[in-house]
């Protein structure tokens, strides 16, 4: 790498953050949404963006970037999403079989076959934050957990896939980019980092 490139990437900045429920991945307001933005958590730099999004209802992981390049690396099929998804009902083996073999769901008024994932049913609750908003009266039934692992992005792809199956989501928080984890990050964090490689 010439000294020219590396000034240019160190001049650079990247950012974690938790996305909290209620926020929209993006700077620029809408005219008919008044929902919170990512400019309201903390002080980014001019030319800043997320890269992919997680839609208002969605929480959890999501990375900025002022590198155009970083951003197009991350949204590629080679880089993993992993995603906790609380559905409504109890879920059985043939809803996961489904699932991870790939379901048909519509995107842009056409549709669409996603690509086999995994999918994986979690045994016990995962450790997460309140979400703020309650989810649902507990007396309504039986809820799940799953890990739902992709590699591709469409939008409002894990919702569509499990209800598809019968399973609404309920609540949907992602985990994992890649190699990067939420861990121990609270909703609204900001965590500055040197680089997601």
């Amino acid at each position: 790498m010439s000294f020219i490139e590396q000034a240019a990437e160190q001049a650079h900045q990247h950012f974690l953050i938790y996305k909290p429920y209620g926020f929209l991945s993006q700077f620029v307001p809408e005219t008919r949404k008044s929902k919170p933005l990512l400019g309201q958590l903390y002080d980014f730099p001019d030319k800043t963006m997320a890269i992919g999004r997680l839609d208002h209802d969605s929480e959890g992981l999501l990375l900025l970037t002022t590198d155009g390049m970083q951003s197009h690396l991350i949204r590629s099929k080679s880089i993993e999403k992993e995603y906790y998804v609380q559905v409504d009902g109890l879920v059985s083996q043939a809803q996961l079989l489904q699932l991870q073999q790939g379901v048909e769901i519509g995107i842009s008024g056409g549709k669409y076959l996603t690509l086999p994932c995994q999918v994986e049913l979690l045994t016990t609750e995962p450790n997460l934050p309140a979400r703020g908003k309650k989810i649902r009266d507990p007396r309504h039934g039986p809820t799940s957990w799953l890990s739902v692992t992709i590699a591709e992005g469409k939008n409002r792809q894990v919702r569509k896939m499990t209800a598809a199956v019968g399973l609404p989501t309920l609540r949907l928080v992602r985990v994992r980019i890649g190699h990067i984890c939420l861990k121990q990050m609270q909703p609204g964090e900001v965590l500055p980092v040197s680089s997601f490689i």
